[in-house]
Formats: structure tokens, C-alpha cells, sequence
């Protein structure tokens, strides 16, 4: 799917990807229920996520962490405070710590747990994009 250019197709992508999640989620099967992530011999997929995450949990959180971090910078900017969207301490350069403490911080969250929760913020980042005009969401800063 190309890049989206406009609100209009930003909000199909989104929602053709959660739901391409989602189906892949519902139809795993026992086995792929009960393995673990291991991408260790595949020489192409050297980043720290593929290291990282072990499981469907650790990739529901993940993404979770992010949308809040997302939501978070969003109410900071209707406050009117210009507080930077990662989690302080931290930069582009060194944001792989700070996914390090969301692994960390959510081991102990069921499956199912991750899941509901993956699932409203991804609903809470859907209504925060309606508010956004096409020239926030498009326009260079």
C-alpha cells in the first residue's frame, strides 16, 4: 500500500492494517499460539524489535506504548505545552532504551489483557485523527 497523501486515505490505511492484525490474530493457529518469536538466523532482521519481542503480547504492548506515548503528545499539545512526544530522557537516538522499559514494564500483562488494550488506544488514536485537519496531519513543519 503506498504512503498516504491525505487524511482520507491515512484513516483507510490505518484501519486496513489493524484489521489485517486482527485477522491474523484470530486465525493463528495452537502451535503458533504456543511458539515463541525467534528471528535469530534471519541475517535480515538485525533491528532491536526482533531481538526484543517474544511474543504476540510483546508486540500488542509495544504498539500500545506508542499510541499512548501518540495520545499523550496530543492532549500535551491542545494544553499548549511543547513537551516532546518521547518519554523524557530520551531521543530518536536513544528511543530503543526506552522501548526496552515498556518490554520490561508490561511482562507480566496477559495476552488477552494486551489485546484489549492494544485495541482501545488503537480506537483512541482514531477519534484523535479525526480532529486533525488534512493540512496538520500533511504539512511540513
Amino acid at each position: 500500500m503506498p504512503r498516504p497523501k491525505n487524511k482520507k486515505d491515512l484513516i483507510t490505511a490505518a484501519n486496513t492494517g489493524y484489521e489485517k492484525l486482527l485477522a491474523m490474530i484470530e486465525n493463528r493457529t495452537d502451535a503458533e499460539k504456543e511458539t515463541a518469536y525467534d528471528f535469530s538466523t534471519d541475517e535480515k532482521k538485525k533491528e532491536a524489535h526482533w531481538r526484543r519481542d517474544k511474543n504476540l503480547r510483546d508486540v500488542l504492548m509495544h504498539l500500545n506504548e506508542w499510541h499512548l506515548l501518540l495520545l499523550e503528545w496530543i492532549r500535551n499539545r491542545e494544553n499548549g505545552s511543547n513537551k516532546p512526544f518521547l518519554m523524557e530522557g530520551y531521543n530518536w537516538k536513544t528511543y530503543g532504551d526506552m522501548n526496552m522499559i515498556f518490554y520490561r514494564r508490561c511482562q507480566k500483562i496477559t495476552e488477552e489483557e494486551a489485546l484489549a488494550r492494544f485495541k482501545d488506544s488503537h480506537k483512541k488514536v482514531m477519534e484523535a485523527l479525526e480532529t486533525f485537519s488534512e493540512e496538520e496531519l500533511f504539512s511540513v513543519c
